[in-house]
């Protein structure tokens, strides 16, 4: 498939796609009906679908009954972890395998022409971005991942969450079920910005940043700090009226979710002819200039504060002239506190 048909390639080979990339229609006003009929089925498809059926999945087939749950104990617990490692080994691993190793659509819709293991850096354990981030989602992803799961869990098998029944509340579950992404969301905002601060940018967020070539084992490739924030998304549901299937739904939005944003290619091919999006460019342009999209265009919370970045030339001179002002006031601060200082 030619990806030119659908994008550019410049002289790195590096692709970026045709059209900028938009935030959801959901938060427009006035509401557009029609876009927002138009972009819903995405809402759903694929992804969200997934990540929901995983959940529902893990519900009937995984999870403990209540009563074994409501007693911390190391048999159910390795078991749940075991269970999540071997699914981020299989989920994580079938992108890697495809588009990394296999190669098998080449650097056809991948916005940085270049692939990580061509490239070796001190910013890794030993040199090697894919066995840095693989070390550290299993030896920390997911045990944090699995450690937040099994206190939710805990906590409703002991009623110091609020558990509603699908029978007796389908709506009320139905409405907190199709909010979960937009939970996510803020989340993931907020969380983000706070770790943007210098101090735990330094020491916690820079761990993530420096895969600035994106690709699937970054997804989870944290501090043990970020994975405890990242996962406290599940956290809403200690006060939500919710149910122990949608918690679950909320943690693998974000264990498993993690993936389309940091998958690198902005399409995967799914045989000869058919093209799946995974509406990463917002979140790689984070990943390649650090200050900008710090959410994923779900809510546009990044263009009401500012933060916006969509690609487009218009995009980039609107970051470059938010860093013009930094760094003009910036200068000014230095200016008068050295002019303090020498009146002193």
């Amino acid at each position: 498939m030619d990806d030119l048909n659908f994008g550019k390639r410049n002289k790195r080979g590096d692709w970026a796609p045709n059209q900028p990339a938009e935030t959801a229609p959901l938060f427009t006003f006035p509401p557009q009906l029609a876009a927002i009929l138009k972009w819903l089925p995405h809402y759903f498809l694929p992804w969200n679908l997934i990540f929901a059926v995983s959940a529902l999945a893990y519900w009937a087939w995984i999870i403990p009954p209540v009563e074994t749950m409501q007693t911390l104990s190391l048999g159910w617990i390795s078991r749940l972890y075991a269970v999540n490692a071997i699914a981020v080994f299989l989920f994580y691993g079938a992108f890697e395998l495809h588009l990394y190793v296999l190669k098998r659509q080449e650097n056809r819709f991948k916005y940085n022409g270049k692939f990580p293991a061509e490239q070796k850096s001190n910013a890794f354990w030993f040199q090697s971005q894919n066995l840095d981030n693989i070390l550290r989602t299993f030896l920390s992803g997911v045990m944090i991942w699995t450690a937040v799961e099994v206190g939710m869990l805990w906590a409703y098998a002991n009623g110091y969450a609020p558990w509603l029944g699908f029978a007796e509340n389908p709506w009320t579950l139905a409405c907190v079920a199709l909010v979960v992404p937009i939970i996510h969301e803020f989340h993931f905002f907020c969380i983000h910005r706070l770790i943007h601060t210098p101090f735990l940018y330094k020491w916690v967020h820079s761990v993530h940043h420096n895969s600035v070539n994106p690709s699937p084992w970054s997804s989870l490739s944290m501090h043990p700090v970020e994975h405890l924030l990242y996962f406290g998304t599940a956290f809403y549901h200690l006060i939500l009226p919710s149910n122990p299937m949608i918690m679950l739904y909320q943690l693998h939005y974000a264990g498993f979710g993690a993936i389309p944003g940091h998958v690198g290619f902005d399409k995967v091919e799914i045989g000869k002819d058919r093209l799946v999006d995974s509406h990463a460019y917002a979140h790689y342009l984070h990943h390649k200039y650090f200050e900008v999209n710090y959410g994923d265009a779900l809510i546009p919370l990044d263009k009401w504060f500012g933060t916006w970045h969509d690609g487009s030339p218009e995009g980039e001179a609107q970051m470059q002239e938010r860093y013009r002002r930094r760094k003009e006031k910036l200068a000014a601060r230095k200016a008068r506190l050295e002019a303090e200082g020498a009146a002193e």
